[in-house]
């Protein structure tokens, strides 16, 4: 029998405008602190995004969401905060803040298979 990991994920939100609250889902991060997993997963949905705001600056939010993963993957050229450590990531990632790109609160989860996981999150959230 397979050892079950607990996992956090949150769900990546593009908020265009701010101040009006609409958002769309745009991706999903998943963390295990005993397996040091980290997973982002994100797209961007031009037509979605410009049917909430019609002159979003698409490019900008794409760039946004790279350094987000950059971040998560811990990435050379993601700045001082992907050079913290996994959940240190995982907590700056999922902190509240009121940006264009926001994350839903943390939720836990037990599985199998955290990349397996990671993929049907995003499937069931975002596809």
């Amino acid at each position: 029998m397979q050892e079950k990991h607990l996992y956090e994920y949150a769900v990546i939100r593009v908020v265009p405008r701010v101040e009006r609250e609409e958002f769309i889902n745009a991706g999903i991060v998943v963390f295990c602190k005993r397996k040091r997993f980290i997973r982002v997963l994100f797209t961007v949905d031009e037509a979605k995004i410009t049917m909430l705001t019609p002159d979003a600056d698409v490019d900008q939010i794409r760039r946004n969401l790279e350094s987000f993963q950059k971040i998560g993957e811990g990435a050379n050229d993601g700045g001082p905060i992907a050079r913290l450590e996994v959940p240190e990531r995982f907590r700056w990632l999922t902190a509240v803040r009121s940006s264009v790109i926001q994350t839903s609160r943390p939720h836990p989860g037990l599985c199998d298979d955290l990349e397996f996981r990671a993929q049907k999150l995003y499937e069931d959230y975002v596809l």
